[in-house]
């Protein structure tokens, strides 16, 4: 150990030891400790938007229709094996939950039926880019179905998945090249709305309504400048828990706002909105002028 020579005397300084050769600093976004401190979360979070915004115009992916629903709900041969595999000594509530699921399993059949055929119909598109690809959260129930059915069709499909404590992990459907995982709740939803021209919103509990609710507040407040068309899927189901004529009587909304979206009870019906509503708003005027574009990047939806 060194000291600091007195200023008064004359005697030298004791001698340090020569150093070692320095290594070379690691980058700083090479640093890991960095990356990962609050200092370094402005690089997150542009990370969270760079790379997937890179990874699109790789794939060219241009635009998206958009999948909500509960995480809970299975395939109904799943919840038929459950049901048969319950005996005798099963309790009613065991049962009557089986049954409900069961029940509620066929929005995941409308889920996976409805992304087959919006799937199917946009890979006959005469298109330089993917459109309107199927996109979900990328976990399981409602948006395994809609990858699934995706997926069955032959086409790609996305999914936006979070990075969650319980660790919610990517359903197999998902194409390898648009999985993504993302630690921000908030640079999750901006690629759902941002992507998106359209919106299947099936039933679903708070992450569903969370989600539901940023989309028609931004098509509410005219933040986005291309449509959005909006189904919410069920009525029975979207009637018993969301009273829009309330909010309309009591003055919260006002009622052009019931108009933001649409409601459908079969495959039938949201197939054939979602496909009337895109090719009017982006087939038949906008897709002329951008199919010429060479840049292959997805067409993001400009705010106002």
């Amino acid at each position: 150990m060194t000291t600091k020579p007195d200023s008064n005397t004359t005697e030298p300084a004791i001698a340090r030891p020569e150093p070692l050769p320095l290594g070379r600093a690691p980058l700083a976004y090479e640093n890991q400790e960095f990356i990962d401190s609050p200092e370094g979360r402005l690089i997150r979070i542009s990370a969270e938007y760079a790379e997937p915004l890179a990874r699109f115009r790789r794939e060219k992916i241009q635009d998206t229709v958009v999948f909500f629903g509960s995480a809970r709900f299975h395939a109904r041969d799943e919840m038929n094996r459950r049901l048969e595999a319950l005996d005798g000594s099963a309790d009613e509530d065991a049962r009557r939950q089986a049954e409900s699921a069961l029940a509620m399993s066929r929005y995941y059949e409308d889920a996976r039926s409805l992304a087959y055929r919006l799937t199917e119909w946009a890979m006959t598109l005469k298109v330089r880019r993917d459109r309107f690809v199927v996109t979900s959260g990328g976990g399981p129930g409602i948006m395994e179905a809609a990858n699934r059915g995706a997926y069955e069709a032959g086409g790609n499909t996305i999914g936006l998945n979070i990075k969650l404590p319980f660790e919610q992990a990517p359903n197999q459907y998902v194409t390898p090249a648009l999985n993504f995982e993302f630690s921000y709740f908030f640079m999750r939803k901006f690629w759902f709305a941002y992507l998106a021209k359209g919106l299947v919103v099936f039933p679903g509990g708070f992450g569903t309504l969370d989600e539901m609710f940023e989309l028609l507040t931004l098509a509410q407040t005219d933040k986005l400048a291309k449509k959005i068309v909006i189904i919410l899927y069920g009525s029975e189901y979207w009637k018993a828990i969301l009273n829009f004529d309330v909010l309309i009587e009591k003055g919260a909304i006002s009622p052009h706002d019931r108009h933001l979206f649409r409601m459908a009870d079969t495959v039938d019906d949201a197939f054939a909105i979602l496909q009337a509503q895109l090719t009017e708003h982006h087939l038949d005027a906008a897709s002329r002028s951008s199919e010429d574009d060479e840049h292959y990047g997805p067409e993001i939806a400009h705010t106002r």
